[in-house]
């Protein structure tokens, strides 16, 4: 078997051999990709991965208006007076937990893509590796811009009526920056993850405390004194304030100093060690 398999091996010929050396000599090499074009490339992916999936689009529209409609008639009598009043106050609320939700999708997704060893084909190739979890990250704030604008819209359809135009457009971009913030809580929990249900529980575990022990549902003047402490020291309640004075044009500089101050901290604790465990996770 062996001799017939060596006769019909045929050598290559020297000439087609050099020619092809020849060429492989003279071809220009493309240039590496920079950062930008690296991260815009992985903003695509993200994008065509959401474009693939319009499932989640129902989560976006579904989410945010059950949660208007029921928390605003169920609660809106007993909290603000009417449900009128408290719609006003509700809705800049429920806008941030609405992005800070779907940052949860951010680390499930990018934990999927490392489980499946797709993040093992990416770092064999020559390019800056963090633009795989920065790219997703910007596709991610597309996504946000989409739930906000339909979620304002079903509040408007509601009965919210803001007193600032360009306040809420203002109090959009807020939000984005802070979700982009929160998100890199949530990449660190899916690169260190080991299963993407791990990546959706332990979520969980941090944004329930964060989102019920806060302002967004009810006014901290009503909670207990250390409950009191506790909302008022949270993340979320600054940026649910922040929105409210936006939307209704009672902002303040402290207000946003706070929102903007809390979403770059949250980058410069959670970006280092985001990009930490994901190279310790490539010399695994």
């Amino acid at each position: 078997m062996s001799a017939a398999t060596d006769e019909t091996i045929t050598e290559p010929r020297p000439i087609a051999e050099n020619v092809l050396r020849g060429a492989l000599a003279v071809q220009r090499r493309p240039s590496r990709p920079g950062p930008l074009s690296a991260s815009l490339t992985f903003l695509w992916r993200a994008a065509a991965t959401f474009r693939h999936h319009p499932a989640q689009l129902v989560d976006m529209i579904l989410f945010p208006f059950i949660f208007l409609l029921v928390f605003t008639n169920l609660f809106g009598g007993a909290i603000g007076g009417s449900t009128r009043d408290y719609l006003q106050f509700f809705l800049p609320g429920i806008l941030v937990q609405t992005v800070v939700m779907m940052s949860v999708y951010t680390g499930t997704a990018l934990n999927t893509d490392i489980t499946k060893g797709i993040f093992d084909r990416f770092r064999t190739l020559p390019f800056w590796q963090p633009a795989t979890i920065v790219g997703s990250l910007l596709a991610d704030m597309g996504r946000y811009l989409v739930a906000l604008t339909l979620t304002i819209t079903c509040g408007v359809l509601l009965g919210f009526r803001p007193e600032s135009v360009l306040g809420s457009i203002a109090a959009v971009g807020m939000l984005i920056v802070f979700a982009f913030g929160v998100s890199w809580i949530f990449t660190t929990i899916g690169v260190v993850a080991k299963a993407p249900e791990t990546v959706a529980s332990t979520s969980m575990i941090v944004v329930y405390p964060l989102v019920f022990a806060s302002n967004i549902f009810v006014p901290t003047e009503s909670m207990p004194g250390w409950m009191q402490a506790v909302a008022n020291a949270n993340p979320m309640s600054h940026a649910a304030t922040a929105a409210r004075g936006l939307m209704h044009g009672t902002v303040t500089a402290e207000q946003l100093a706070w929102a903007f101050g809390l979403s770059a901290a949250l980058i410069a604790i959670f970006a280092p060690l985001t990009m930490l465990a994901y190279r310790k996770r490539k010399d695994r």
